[in-house]
């Protein structure tokens, strides 16, 4: 089983590394998602981890599973309230690191885990090592936008709260590789989120990073749009939006609080009176097609960019729907050699910005002037 499921064969099956504990609903929910995944995906393999004696069951129940999976027993959990250092200390046994080095072995191609992030980004940068030239990894999401694709990318919402210039240019070029191979864009609009769209707004930091994403955008294949500002993160100026983790965490916080507001005040409306009801009734259809669209559950997983190895964090309160979808996105991610291409990017800029460092600065000015600098 092991042999035909390892990754490091030339033509073997796709694997995907999946964490069955540390989820909110239980393993239970977990081994649901992915069977859901697995009915649609025959061809793929799975590495799933966590007590043996407690997934076997689970997966049996599921017809067509057990022939897909192999259960990596790990008797340890992480939870929501475990330290990230005290993980790492005493972490060895759990489910939870036992996937993310299925990834640092190569035996799969991506790991999924819906359990505590601090601790999933800490051993992932431990066990997996930063990309060469990355100084602070970036949590990526899908957020709904009024864009041709359905959706915009925001980076960091919250792997490190701090970001100085040359992180925000390095998220701007992981955000466009990660849009350019998750939404099929081959020249995606950055922005950098900032609170106006004026250039003479906003921290220092970000006002640099405003010049070093401008400069980089041809040698990124990207267009760089400037500045933008809160209503442009569900809007169609730009494909990713840029920012720091402790910006974007509160806006993705906010966003999900306001669409479960809005959801509730929908059906407060809806169920007011008999007439309300039967309007309802009558805007069925309508109101399932604004459901689809805007429902967390369908784009559910976070993406780690800036490490040596694809890892998805989905939400720890997750349905069955919810971690097939997180699933699904890392099948996609793996089926487009995101983590190759994405390593390629990153170290291209490091490239240049080194060449451009260490060239003679009366050279580097008459190369600007004749347009072939970055």
């Amino acid at each position: 089983m092991t042999s035909a499921m390892d990754n490091r064969q030339a033509h073997g099956p796709l694997v995907l590394s999946i964490d069955a504990m540390g989820s909110d609903r239980g393993p239970a929910t977990i081994v649901a998602g992915l069977s859901a995944f697995a009915r649609k995906h025959r061809d793929v393999r799975f590495l799933l981890h966590g007590p043996e004696a407690e997934l076997r069951p689970l997966v049996d129940k599921h017809k067509g599973l057990p022939a897909q999976v192999e259960i990596r027993d790990a008797s340890g959990v992480v939870s929501m309230e475990d330290k990230p250092s005290h993980v790492m200390r005493n972490g060895q046994d759990t489910s939870m690191w036992s996937t993310v080095d299925a990834v640092r072995n190569r035996e799969a191609t991506v790991a999924v885990s819906c359990g505590n992030t601090g601790a999933l980004m800490l051993l992932s940068m431990v066990r997996l090592r930063k990309l060469p030239g990355v100084n602070r990894p970036a949590i990526a999401v899908l957020w709904p936008s009024r864009n041709p694709q359905g959706y915009n990318v925001m980076l960091d919402v919250g792997a490190d709260i701090r970001a100085d210039a040359d992180d925000l240019l390095k998220y701007a070029m992981m955000g466009a590789s990660y849009a350019r191979n998750g939404l099929n864009l081959e020249r995606p609009r950055i922005g950098l989120l900032n609170v106006g769209t004026e250039e003479h707004k906003g921290r220092a930091e970000l006002k640099a990073a405003h010049e070093l994403i401008a400069a980089n955008a041809e040698a990124g294949s990207f267009d760089y749009v400037g500045f933008v500002e809160g209503g442009d993160i569900p809007g169609k100026r730009c494909d990713v939006i840029v920012t720091d983790g402790f910006t974007g965490n509160i806006a993705l916080k906010t966003g999900e609080g306001t669409a479960s507001l809005i959801n509730s005040l929908l059906r407060e409306a809806f169920t007011y009176s008999p007439l309300s009801r039967l309007a309802a009734l009558l805007a069925l259809s309508s109101l399932k097609r604004l459901q689809a669209r805007v429902d967390p559950r369908r784009k559910n997983g976070g993406v780690f960019l800036g490490l040596n190895g694809t890892v998805v964090k989905s939400h720890g309160a997750a349905d069955a729907t919810g971690v097939a979808a997180a699933v699904e996105l890392a099948y996609d991610l793996a089926q487009s050699g995101f983590g190759d291409r994405l390593a390629a990017r990153v170290a291209s800029a490091a490239a240049s910005a080194d060449t451009e460092a260490t060239a003679d600065p009366a050279e580097a000015t008459d190369t600007k002037k004749n347009g072939t600098g970055i």
